[in-house]
């Protein structure tokens, strides 16, 4: 595995970069919008099944203006962070993940969701992403709790969470509203007292 760094960017004190030899993890910016919406829009099919319901003004670049507002809004608020994943040879976008809810105080969890473009599916990407994501919540954030809830007919999504070392805790009824509907979730989550392995390895 290709050594990973998490920084803050000097210039961009509310920005921050994942990075690895292959990837890089950075906030949304307006000029991303051409290979975001084409990369959405020719994956819609393929995403739709497993995200709310889209917006009849979901791939405008209006509406994409307000997400990178909101997300760097998120960001700067402790709310969340929201990243897109590049490919650093071409800086080609493959996908995204969001580090969201973070809640601080007794809690000190947050929840992570991601999405991947249909045509760069089953490619790895995403576990490298979060190879990269979850050190940055355990050290960067400094967070003790990663939770990620997929529905049970997402098996390509519970395999990737395995693999990733969460493990599966409850069955949550009617948890999300996803294409028009509401469905049940499976909870999966990660502590920063967890390795690969399962051995404790941290007191926080």
């Amino acid at each position: 595995m290709p050594k990973s760094v998490f920084r803050f960017l000097s210039r961009q004190p509310d920005a921050v970069e994942l990075e690895n030899d292959r990837y890089l993890l950075r906030l949304p910016r307006y000029q991303d919008f051409n290979q975001w919406h084409r990369l959405r829009a020719d994956s819609r099919k393929f995403l739709e099944p497993w995200e709310p319901t889209w917006r009849r003004d979901e791939l405008t670049e209006g509406a994409y203006r307000a997400r990178v507002i909101r997300g760097k809004q998120e960001y700067a608020s402790g709310q969340a962070v929201p990243l897109f994943i590049f490919l650093k040879e071409n800086h080609t976008l493959v996908g995204g993940v969001t580090i969201g809810y973070i809640r601080r105080g007794a809690a000190q969890s947050c929840m992570i969701g991601y999405w991947m473009g249909e045509r760069h599916a089953g490619q790895g990407h995403m576990f490298a992403a979060l190879q990269l994501v979850i050190p940055y919540i355990f050290a960067g954030l400094e967070l003790h709790r990663i939770e990620a809830a997929c529905i049970p007919d997402n098996a390509r999504s519970i395999r990737l969470l395995e693999k990733a070392g969460f493990q599966q805790e409850g069955y949550l009824r009617g948890y999300l509203k996803i294409n028009g509907q509401w469905h049940d979730h499976v909870m999966f989550s990660r502590l920063a007292t967890d390795t690969d392995k399962g051995r404790k390895t941290d007191s926080r």
